[in-house]
């Protein structure tokens, strides 16, 4: 196992705490999934920007796409709180006034330590992954720009909430969305993963 999936898993594993030991409800985990769309937007940002940077047609590129990025994904990301805090968070809870609205939520559930091992591994993954392993000179704009709108967890919330919040089902919740986190990072890395070309370029001495 490589240390971008241990902190994976690590991270994920905050949550389960929380549900077994801490009476998180739906709201907590489902927000705390929210955040890391969040997280997730920001790191992503920054893998559009140290794409290929030796390539002056990315760099153009990117003069229009990380902007938009920002404006869409951001969008995207504040309805989709609005809607976590409007069906899942506490009465009285104004939805959208997600700057006042989102530290009361994470001080009054106790996600601090959740969104720390959020924003640890999804930063080493970016360092171990995507900077050291090299995928930066690999990775496509389209590809980057598409990623982030997979990881929509509202649809499991609202199975979660019709149940009454059970214990059995927020874990179960838990452990579908590590699987699928898992099975993304896998697909991420062989989708960034060098050519059979470049392979066998790079284990052949030189001057072969």
């Amino acid at each position: 196992m490589t240390p971008s999936l241990a902190a994976l898993v690590i991270a994920n594993a905050i949550p389960l705490v929380g549900v077994l030991f801490l009476g998180w409800t739906v709201f907590p985990l489902v927000f705390l999934y929210w955040l890391e769309n969040v997280v997730v937007g920001g790191f992503n940002v920054a893998k559009l920007l140290f794409a290929q940077p030796r390539q002056p047609a990315y760099w153009l590129g990117k003069a229009f796409l990380v902007p938009f990025f920002l404006v869409h994904f951001g969008g995207f990301t504040y309805v989709h709180g609005v809607l976590v805090v409007a069906f899942f968070g506490p009465k009285g809870t104004q939805p959208f006034d997600l700057l006042t609205a989102v530290p009361t939520a994470i001080r009054a559930n106790q996600l601090g330590w959740g969104l720390l091992g959020l924003v640890v591994s999804h930063g080493l993954s970016f360092y171990w992954n995507y900077v050291k392993s090299g995928e930066y000179e690999r990775a496509s704009l389209n590809a980057l720009m598409s990623q982030p709108y997979g990881r929509v967890m509202v649809l499991g919330g609202w199975v979660v909430m019709l149940l009454g919040s059970p214990v059995f089902a927020l874990v179960v919740l838990v452990a579908l969305k590590t699987a699928a986190d898992w099975r993304g990072h896998r697909a991420e890395r062989q989708k960034f993963a060098p050519s059979g070309q470049e392979t066998r370029a790079g284990m052949e001495p030189a001057g072969a």
